[in-house]
């Protein structure tokens, strides 16, 4: 079934429910799926409540793009304070999509550039079909990223490669991608939005706490300092292999069957 977003423009994120997983398509074909305002809302909408049931979700683009950054041709002029506020909301959203506690798979083709790398980063597991190109071209616009690449792009490549590819404007490929991290998956033609389902079907048969453990607390940890982090790691184990899923998981390896979680 089809859900609409009855703040955002018709359609201007596509709901689709295919039992437990919900597939996003964000549909701005002649803008190259270019993130507004709107479609930023959309988003914010969704993973601040995701339907009742849905243990996945898989976000994808239309007209052979994922999504091309910041719309601007929204662009408005804003004072430091509004750009600060602007930045910090993408923040936000981005935040959401990362820590909802639903995981997300992106299926990626096309322009994967600026915001649109933001928003790939901010998802769980990515995979890249041969016309993914990647890019953070705002050196190159005068301006510089906000929306969460100075961390989330920047703990995958590194500082020092980060740096490179926002003062050069350079591009990666999907198998250059692969390579790098911005990518778990580099697949052919036309086969990353059924690599993204099954994979998104295979997330959504974890039990849900495992899940949520997953996503809450990797990467804080990466955060922390060594004790710290071993310490988080076993809060979690305590939490996690004391629930009901976890004496199901086990009872099920035991008797030889396919674990039937919560």
């Amino acid at each position: 079934m089809t859900r609409q977003n009855p703040s955002a423009p018709r359609d201007i994120l596509q709901v689709d429910i295919d039992g437990p997983l919900a597939i996003l398509t964000m549909n701005r074909p002649d803008k190259r799926n270019a993130m507004s305002d709107a479609l930023l809302a959309a988003l914010d909408d969704f993973f601040a409540a995701p339907p009742s049931g849905v243990r996945a979700a898989v976000l994808t683009g239309v007209a052979g793009h994922f999504c091309s950054g910041l719309d601007l041709g929204e662009h408005v002029a804003r004072d430091a304070e509004g750009t600060m506020r602007h930045s910090r909301n993408w923040h936000r959203v981005m935040d959401a999509i990362q820590f909802s506690g639903l995981p997300v798979v992106s299926a990626m083709f096309g322009a994967v550039i600026g915001g649109g790398l933001e928003l790939a980063a901010a998802t769980h597991v990515r995979i890249a079909e041969p016309s993914t190109v990647f890019q953070l071209p705002e050196g190159r616009r005068g301006i510089y990223v906000g929306g969460g690449a100075s961390v989330r792009v920047g703990r995958i490549l590194g500082a020092d490669r980060l740096c490179e590819m926002m003062l050069t404007g350079r591009k990666y490929a999907a198998e250059e991608g692969l390579a790098l991290g911005l990518t778990h998956y580099a697949v052919g033609e036309g086969e990353a939005m059924p690599l993204a389902r099954e994979l998104a079907t295979r997330i959504a048969q974890n039990a849900q706490l495992s899940n949520f453990m997953m996503i809450q607390a990797i990467s804080r940890i990466s955060d922390m300092s060594r004790a710290d982090g071993l310490f988080t790691e076993s809060l979690a184990a305590a939490v996690s292999q004391t629930s009901a899923d976890a004496e199901e998981g086990l009872k099920a390896f035991l008797e030889k069957r396919t674990p039937s979680f919560r």
